[in-house]
């Protein structure tokens, strides 16, 4: 079932690496990244915050537990002149790295762990994330910061910040 997003989405995706630097990567089965390596996303849903949706995406396409310590892109897109196509990519660790990996079989058609040079030097990854493995992701990342209160004025029922130390 197709759902009306707007014209602004905002998307998430998880940079999911072990502790052997393999990267943890999605073949989807439709959209113009069917059929190549590409990172488990999805889309943020009401009453989450991005990167609680990050490690959701991850878990309910891959079967993997894994937790953000940083944000370490941001993709940001007009499609046909029309929608706004933004979408914020987390740095992820597995939690239990002997933990199996399971196949989303709905929307996916595999799911692996590989290495850097597999991605850059493979052929199959998007063309996102073959860009990202060719750089050191992690030394560039924005950490996160959860014991915040900008003041009750606003509300928050959760806050989070993400910056450079």
């Amino acid at each position: 079932m197709k759902q009306d997003r707007g014209k602004v989405w905002l998307g998430v995706a998880g940079v999911v690496i072990n502790s052997k630097g393999q990267w943890l990567v999605v073949k989807k089965k439709y959209s113009g990244l069917k059929g190549v390596w590409s990172l488990p996303a999805g889309f943020v849903k009401a009453g989450e915050t991005a990167d609680e949706a990050a490690v959701r995406e991850i878990k309910e396409e891959t079967g993997i537990d894994s937790e953000v310590t940083g944000l370490v892109g941001f993709r940001s897109g007009v499609i046909r002149n029309e929608v706004s196509d933004n979408m914020a990519i987390f740095y992820c660790k597995p939690i239990d790295e002997k933990q199996n990996v399971l196949i989303q079989e709905k929307e996916l058609s595999d799911v692996s762990w590989l290495s850097v040079e597999e991605l850059v030097d493979g052929g199959e990854a998007s063309v996102m994330l073959q860009e990202m493995a060719s750089h050191e992701l992690l030394k560039y990342q924005l950490c996160k910061k959860e014991d915040i209160n900008p003041g009750d004025v606003f509300e928050y029922s959760t806050y989070k910040l993400f910056f450079n130390k």
